[in-house]
């Protein structure tokens, strides 16, 4: 495997209709398009085949390997990239989760990420949600590799929990990625500030799909899909319509920031630790 310290990312901020075949063309054809354009790691939006609420989900839901991914599969293999299948509600054994699934260049499923912090919230007057009416948590870390780095992943929610980001860099990863749909409420709010807290937090490249927005949606999302890199700046970050967001990263940021703010030497094992419960 050959190994590389800089690569292209390109997130895929994709308008989600109803139509699952509508959006699952749309999302190969601009996934072919970001690869054209140099992509190595191509993203896809959370929820990317189906519109974002807990009456859907049932409706929409696949196997996996089913319809959906077996379009990611293909498409990952034509372009010879690593793709990030945003995510897509699973059926599995009777029960739904909001899943992950990465393709590798060759089109085989390397991970597949279930959403593992379900988005339960009530801000009075604003937004009211319950993924758990319909949905079940999944209880794994998910990482894969690549030849440039190791990628950690999270959907959505997930983002707001630091020590998932911890126990990622941990297992050294220097890039997560969250496909994600926060809203008209905590987008403004959080969207960015969560991204550049992880990013700064574990000194490694964060980066946020989301789906565009769409104004007559039963489920705003907010847009704005966003690279962020080890020093907490923002290297590329998308408006509210459907677009390629692009980036190239560099490793070489990575360890030139942990030596320069060597907090990982420096952290207080005495007195502290996040650990995984799990493998």
């Amino acid at each position: 495997m050959f190994s590389s310290s800089a690569f292209r990312l390109a997130l895929i901020q994709l308008q989600v209709s109803s139509i699952k075949s509508d959006n699952l063309t749309r999302a190969c054809g601009l996934v072919r398009k970001a690869a054209a354009q140099g992509a190595k790691i191509v993203s896809l939006p959370e929820c990317f085949n189906s519109p974002y609420g807990t009456n859907y989900f049932p409706e929409y839901a696949e196997k996996i390997p089913g319809e959906s991914t077996q379009k990611l599969s293909e498409v990952a293999k034509e372009c010879s990239i690593y793709l990030i299948g945003g995510s897509i509600p699973e059926e599995d054994s009777g029960k739904l989760y909001n899943t992950c699934a990465v393709f590798g260049p060759d089109g085989t499923l390397l991970v597949k990420h279930r959403k593992l912090h379900l988005f339960d919230i009530d801000v009075p007057g604003k937004i009211t949600f319950q993924e758990s009416k319909t949905l079940s948590p999944g209880d794994s870390f998910s990482t894969f590799e690549t030849p440039y780095c190791r990628v950690g992943l999270g959907i959505c929610y997930d983002i707001r929990f630091a020590e998932l980001a911890q126990v990622y860099a941990q297992r050294g990863c220097q890039l997560l990625v969250y496909p994600g749909a926060f809203n008209l409420t905590t987008g403004p709010a959080h969207w960015e500030l969560l991204q550049r807290g992880r990013a700064v937090d574990n000194q490694v490249y964060v980066a946020t799909a989301s789906p565009a927005r769409d104004d007559k949606a039963s489920y705003v999302a907010w847009g704005h899909s966003t690279i962020v890199n080890p020093w907490g700046e923002v290297l590329a970050q998308a408006g509210t319509e459907e677009t390629i967001v692009c980036s190239d990263i560099d490793l070489k940021k990575v360890s030139e920031i942990r030596q320069q703010i060597p907090i990982f030497s420096q952290k207080r094992s005495d007195l502290y630790a996040v650990e995984a419960k799990k493998p």
